[in-house]
């Protein structure tokens, strides 16, 4: 616990995709694929990553100039690059702004995140591909990206830190009669009890039964019994009214 941190120092994917950074086993096929692969940041990037910021959920709509505009407010921008498609050209809705400065990347990353740019609310961090060991993108599982309702969480990044840990007794074992053979036991016991129980049940619900019977035919017969009293005192009326 002395070493926790709220945002990760060294990417772990199965970290990542922990709620508090304490899982042991991967809950996603995406965490899976993070894990196996094996990447090598683009050698193609040219500029100072510690000068660099990403910015993500631009509008698609978004182009090099607006980007400029926005983020010149805080500083002298060196370089932008606007992720895009190789095949069609258009954006992915993310982008790289590299500063001149250390205080203009400082201001832009601290004033810029959730500002709105033509309707969307964008996200600003620092750049993690070249300055954050073991990064993994978000197209091949990584990221700390990712939707709670789609099952794929990442935690550990600015947009979602870590949790703290709490450190509970192991009660979990216990609870699921894991814990001591004691405790075992008496949960196979009480299972052997609710059966017998149902046993008992059963015997004594078949023996109730020819009880109902004899009774449902008592009534049947009363029933009966009651008609004919009802015919016969029907025909003496009718002899009397002749």
């Amino acid at each position: 616990m002395a070493d926790w941190a709220p945002i990760a120092k060294e990417y772990d994917p199965l970290k990542a995709g922990s709620i508090d950074g304490t899982d042991e086993e991967p809950h996603d096929r995406a965490i899976w694929r993070a894990m196996l692969a094996r990447y090598v940041p683009n050698k193609g990037v040219t500029g100072d990553p510690h000068l660099t910021l990403f910015v993500a959920r631009l509008n698609l709509q978004t182009t090099e100039e607006k980007l400029k505009e926005v983020f010149s407010r805080y500083g002298d921008v060196r370089k932008i690059r606007l992720v895009r498609d190789l095949v069609t050209g258009f954006s992915k809705g993310y982008a790289f702004i590299e500063y001149k400065e250390e205080r203009a990347l400082l201001k832009a990353h601290r004033d810029a995140n959730r500002l709105v740019i033509d309707q969307h609310e964008i996200f600003v961090d620092f750049e993690l591909e070249r300055t954050l060991k073991g990064w993994i993108p978000r197209r091949l599982g990584g990221g700390f990206g990712g939707k709670k309702e789609s099952g794929q969480l990442r935690f550990g990044g600015r947009d979602r830190p870590f949790r703290k840990p709490i450190n509970l007794p192991n009660v979990k074992n216990d609870f699921y009669g894991e814990g001591s053979s004691e405790k075992r036991n008496w949960s196979r016991e009480g299972t052997r009890d609710w059966r017998t129980r149902d046993r008992d049940h059963d015997r004594s619900r078949d023996k109730r039964w020819p009880e109902r019977e004899r009774s449902w035919a008592w009534g049947d017969s009363e029933r009966e019994r009651d008609s004919k009293e009802e015919r016969s005192r029907g025909r003496e009326r009718k002899d009397r009214d002749r």
